[in-house]
């Protein structure tokens, strides 16, 4: 039960932090200390922006009327085609070696193609096509964690009544001995994850700071403007927008805990499995359109490479040497 606890605090902070920021600091705000949003997109207004917005837009005018939050004026920041990793003041490690470069790729690829909405989804298959050893290593660790169910549920229930200090040891010692076999590394199936949170971050901030990519559009959405907003203002093209992340979503977790023939670890996986579609799916309201397809697109891939890697596993099990013996005279 605290175990289950845990995943449904990391559920809601992750929720939090998807649909409210990492803190009020960050963001404009009014004089009764609420954070300010762009009537037009939904969006919350970031005070750090690294480029200038367009100056017949509402952002613009936002920018203008509140300009004693900014540390840098409006008319002072480069033009969103001008800008590169040294313009402006130096902002954190954070800033210089995620979000500015991430920026920078975006819209370099985004004049180029000149679609900002291709080029998030371009830089979220080029990541994921450059952690492509990492998830290959990941999804045959998941496998080889298959293959060793069976015996580390046996040593579970060997040590089931057991809490004493000496069974423990030899309970940790067995499954090590598991693990060794199948070549398990408990770490290695959390690489990918550890790289993508913080990377998925970084272009959620660097949308968020750069008004040249949530001012553009692709197919009728614009980029900036939230599946809320969208529907609100009667643009039901959204709704089909939040039903691919769902479903790219729930495709791609539920291959991905399929692993487990544990009963009690199943328990727990399907439990967070609920959580994280709910809070995934509540969140995908509030996020700007641009990041709903690099999500949608990353998780395509995901679900996409998983089937073929796993495909390809299956059939290198299947190529066993048979054995010639001798017929008896």
């Amino acid at each position: 039960m605290k175990r289950k606890n845990k995943i449904l605090g990391l559920i809601l902070i992750t929720l939090l932090l998807l649909t409210s920021g990492c803190g009020r600091k960050d963001y404009l705000q009014d004089n009764e200390g609420k954070i300010i949003t762009n009537n037009e997109t939904g969006q919350s207004v970031k005070k750090d922006i690294l480029c200038q917005p367009d100056s017949n837009s509402e952002l613009y005018k936002i920018y203008s009327e509140h300009e004693d939050q900014l540390d840098v004026k409006v008319d002072e920041l480069p033009k969103c085609n001008e800008f590169s990793l040294t313009s402006n003041k130096y902002d954190g490690l954070w800033q210089l070696l995620l979000v500015r470069p991430i920026a920078l790729l975006v819209l370099k690829v985004g004049y180029l193609f000149n679609n900002f909405g291709i080029s998030v989804m371009l830089i979220g298959l080029l990541i994921r096509i450059i952690l492509l050893p990492l998830s290959l290593k990941s999804i045959k660790q998941s496998q080889n964690i298959q293959k060793a169910q069976p015996e580390i549920a046996k040593i579970e229930k060997k040590y089931a009544n057991k809490t004493d200090n000496a069974s423990m040891m030899a309970k940790s010692q067995e499954t090590m001995m598991v693990y060794q076999k199948y070549k398990i590394n408990p770490v290695a199936g959390c690489l990918v994850a550890l790289i993508q949170i913080p990377l998925f971050f970084a272009f959620l901030d660097a949308i968020n700071k750069v008004p040249a990519i949530f001012e553009g559009s692709l197919f009728g959405m614009q980029l900036g403007t939230t599946p809320w907003k969208g529907i609100e203002s009667g643009q039901y093209i959204y709704i089909i927008l939040i039903f691919l992340i769902i479903i790219t979503t729930y495709v791609s977790f539920k291959k991905t805990m399929n692993q487990n023939n544990n009963d009690e670890m199943m328990k727990e996986m399907n439990f967070m499995f609920k959580f994280m579609i709910i809070s995934i799916s509540i969140a995908s309201f509030n996020l700007p359109t641009a990041i709903a397809f690099y999500w949608i697109v990353t998780n395509g891939f995901a679900v996409i490479q998983n089937y073929v890697t796993k495909k390809m596993l299956e059939k290198e099990d299947k190529k066993v040497i048979p054995i010639k013996t001798k017929r008896k005279k």
